[in-house]
């Protein structure tokens, strides 16, 4: 059941904008504002870092998608869909501020010996960290918490990754403790408060999830460890209900509201050919997955039919006829009381299908249809409609033809909506089955990376690194 954001809480949220009071800082002191609060409680920390790393990992997602080609934009030349130069200042604000308020919590769970706050704190810093490694690649880190520098130097993308482990493991070793002197406040905890008897344990799970994510990213490097992988991967998620979600929206799911958008003309919203032909069995023909049904509504035409990247609706244009698919309300995945997936059960078991792959291909073959069960379910396919899909020819091929690119194949609808899409497009290469460049790209190849922010080159320009192609790799994607 949804969440209501009750005001008081919606007031520590606002309260906590006093960490960014100074537009110059990454994380400055509280201004001496008699309406804001001056010492925050773990609860509020809690409350508002919880929130802000789902409404985070909806701004990054918004970011990726049409690089990803899960969406289109409407008109021709979007710049999104062919790689222009777009100043996403908005979103690397998003992500730092979000570590500030975690780790405003991390110091108040010092002082008060909370084992539990300071693991969840490093937590959230790690995962805003990673979407900040995995955008820009060198950012600020070593030096941003200190509120006296209000320009950071930049440590290496490598250096960050490195940071990010860091965190991953301190949150392991401080969650799984059982004797903190301040325990969670499930009332405050936006990601695992509906589960208070396990919020603990969740979050230590989570830990490892993100763990096993941070591990199998560098499959591409001589440092990729399958071993460690799958180490993580077991004292990770056990089933669906383990999911790190947030459910907590101050009127509803932000994809709901790209929808109710373009519902009202606004025309955002807008789904690629690619991800809906990979559905509807044009891309494999005759295999219709029934999670296209789950994803979008038909169009007016009782059909399903994607808008080319790069290309924009098709003629008349700015398609007022809803006769192309958009993501719809109706989705477990956008609905108005949806949660925002931060990482999930089925995702790990695709990370577990690729870590076993060399090794053990059986246990490859097991976690990978364990994986297209779980995501079915999350979806709400009915049981005989995901059973006739998994069991089809195509995709129980058995354990000796299992290949990487069905898995990967299977995880990109998976990962529909997440971040972490891109992050696996890239180290797959954009090998996706008729995965083009969109029409009229900027760029000669797939983008792999961000420009950096104009805000940070006006308020930190001798520290931000000599800019690099868009095309140009990140380390663990070489």
């Amino acid at each position: 059941m949804q969440k209501i954001i009750k005001y008081t809480l919606l007031s520590a949220a606002i309260a906590m904008l006093g960490l960014q009071s100074c537009k110059d800082s990454y994380f400055d002191k509280l201004s001496n504002n008699p309406n804001q609060v001056a010492a925050p409680s773990l609860n509020a920390l809690l409350a508002t870092s919880t929130y802000k790393a789902g409404n985070n990992n909806f701004n990054v997602a918004s970011i990726i998608v049409p690089y990803v080609q899960y969406t289109a934009n409407p008109a021709a030349n979007g710049a999104g869909d062919t790689y222009q130069s777009i100043d996403f200042s908005g979103t690397w604000d998003a992500l730092y501020f979000a570590m500030a308020d975690a780790n405003e919590m991390k110091k108040l769970a010092i002082t008060l010996n909370s084992s539990e706050y300071k693991g969840v704190a490093d937590v959230l810093i790690a995962y805003n960290l990673m979407m900040v490694n995995d955008l820009w690649g060198d950012a600020p880190f070593s030096e941003a918490f200190n509120i006296n520098n209000l320009v950071p130097k930049y440590d290496k993308q490598q250096e960050v990754y490195t940071s990010t482990m860091a965190l991953i493991d301190e949150a392991i070793v401080e969650l799984a403790k059982t004797n903190s002197a301040v325990k969670l406040a499930a009332a405050s905890d936006l990601i695992y408060g509906t589960t208070a008897a396990t919020e603990r344990s969740n979050w230590l799970k989570m830990a490892y999830a993100l763990k096993a994510r941070l591990l199998n990213k560098v499959s591409k490097t001589s440092s990729y460890n399958p071993t460690a992988v799958l180490d993580a991967v077991s004292k990770s998620f056990a089933n669906n209900d383990e999911d790190a979600r947030m459910q907590t929206f101050r009127e509803r799911n932000p994809w709901a509201n790209v929808a109710l958008n373009n519902a009202n003309q606004s025309l955002g919203g807008w789904l690629s050919e690619q991800l809906i032909d990979a559905l509807r069995g044009v891309t494999y023909p005759g295999v219709i997955d029934p999670r296209l049904a789950k994803i979008t509504d038909k169009t007016v035409d009782g059909t399903y039919i994607g808008t080319v990247n790069g290309a924009g609706n098709r003629p008349p244009g700015a398609n007022t006829l809803k006769n192309e698919n958009y993501i719809s309300q109706s989705s477990p995945w956008s609905g108005l009381t949806s949660p925002i997936f931060i990482v999930t059960y089925a995702e790990l078991k695709f990370i577990e299908a690729e870590a076993a792959f060399d090794t053990d291909r059986t246990r490859s073959y097991n976690a990978y249809l364990a994986a297209i069960r779980a995501n079915m379910d999350k979806f709400q396919v009915l049981a005989a409609d995901k059973e006739a899909y998994v069991t089809l020819p195509s995709v129980s091929v058995g354990a000796a033809a299992l290949t990487k690119d069905l898995i990967f194949k299977e995880k990109y609808i998976a990962t529909y909506l997440n971040p972490e899409a891109w992050n696996d497009a890239r180290r797959f290469d954009y090998k996706y089955k008729d995965f083009g460049m969109p029409m009229n790209a900027a760029l000669p190849t797939f983008i792999r990376r961000l420009d950096y922010p104009q805000g940070e080159r006006s308020k930190n320009g001798a520290n931000v690194p000599v800019e690099v192609l868009r095309t140009t790799k990140l380390w663990w994607d070489q």
